[in-house]
């Protein structure tokens, strides 16, 4: 059988929970039912530990260089993410994925990543609240949905804040292996949110 590869990326100042979020969804996911044929990794330029924003170092899986084609990329967001929307290589290297991966998704401000470098012209999306006009102006031709957790779009699905994360995590598993998966890792991660506030 051949297994699909989910790519998680990382980098200096990627916000924790976009990132460890998800994998913590897709992992339970693949690790409980390998039989549906994925695999999760953390990507990142080298092998060396990527400081996150809060602090939290992360190790990466495998580098971006040597890592296996992939079905499904997620860019998660954070502060880290400003300097990316201004790099050339970094653009390039995303619409090098538009073109090559099936699915690309984002959590937070990694849709900021993909404004800037094209792959939302057009398209509807979303992003952390605290960022939705810079997504407006990074790429004026964006549907920005100001009220969706996550927006998909067919083989592109964008995510607002952190937490948000997680629900598109789950509707990425009910996707690729369907509902009842999705319902057992809601359930096995124990994800019934109930604010205090």
């Amino acid at each position: 059988m051949t297994v699909k590869t989910i790519g998680i990326l990382l980098f200096d100042g990627v916000e924790e929970l976009d990132a460890v979020g998800p994998w913590e969804v897709l992992s339970y996911w693949t690790l409980a039912h390998p039989e549906d044929g994925y695999e999760v990794r953390m990507l990142a330029e080298t092998l060396d530990p990527v400081r996150a924003a809060k602090g939290l170092r992360l190790l990466p899986d495998t580098t971006v260089a040597e890592a296996p084609p992939l079905e499904v990329l997620l860019y998660p967001g954070g502060q880290g993410t400003r300097p990316r929307l201004n790099d050339p290589a970094e653009l390039e290297w995303v619409r090098g994925q538009r073109a090559t991966v099936p699915l690309l998704t984002s959590v937070c401000t990694g849709s900021l990543v993909y404004a800037a470098a094209g792959v939302l012209a057009g398209r509807p999306a979303t992003t952390h609240w605290g960022s939705l006009d810079l997504l407006a102006e990074l790429d004026p031709s964006i549907r920005v949905r100001p009220d969706d957790r996550y927006v998909d779009d067919g083989d592109l699905i964008t995510s607002s804040g952190v937490s948000a994360g997680i629900d598109m995590a789950l509707h990425l598993v009910d996707r690729l292996a369907g509902r009842e998966r999705a319902l057992e890792t809601r359930r096995g991660i124990q994800y019934d949110p109930e604010p205090p506030v």
